[in-house]
């Protein structure tokens, strides 16, 4: 059987990323920002991730149908919630973290992206 990450331990993946913090925009919901910008939404019963364009973050949804929907108000940008407890496994929901750091990054001004984030370090 594979191990199910609890919250506690994505959000201590998402926010060891180069330049990440911890917020909470609004009353009861964390998220983990870098620059100005959020890269995931750590409450509720999974992990809110921006993974890609529409058409790529519904692949997440034909191949978890359960365990993988559309957010609400900005999930036709590209973000889904994955379930934690589901059948997503681990390493996958760690590397949707790692895709939505990453395509939020890219999207920053350079001078706020993190000196060490995997893009370039100068």
């Amino acid at each position: 059987m594979t191990t199910r990450l609890t919250h506690d331990e994505v959000a201590a993946h998402a926010l060891a990323k180069p330049g990440a913090w911890a917020d909470q925009p609004w009353e009861g919901d964390d998220v983990a920002k870098v620059g100005d910008k959020i890269f995931a939404f750590l409450g509720g019963a999974g992990v809110g991730v921006k993974l890609g364009s529409r058409s790529e973050a519904d692949e997440w949804i034909a191949e978890f149908p359960g365990d993988a929907s559309v957010m609400a108000y900005i999930g036709r940008h590209g973000w889904n919630t994955l379930r934690l407890s589901g059948a997503i496994p681990d390493e996958a929901i760690r590397e949707a973290v790692d895709t939505s750091y990453d395509l939020v990054v890219a999207k920053l001004p350079r001078a706020q992206r993190p000196a060490s984030s995997s893009s370039s370090s100068s």
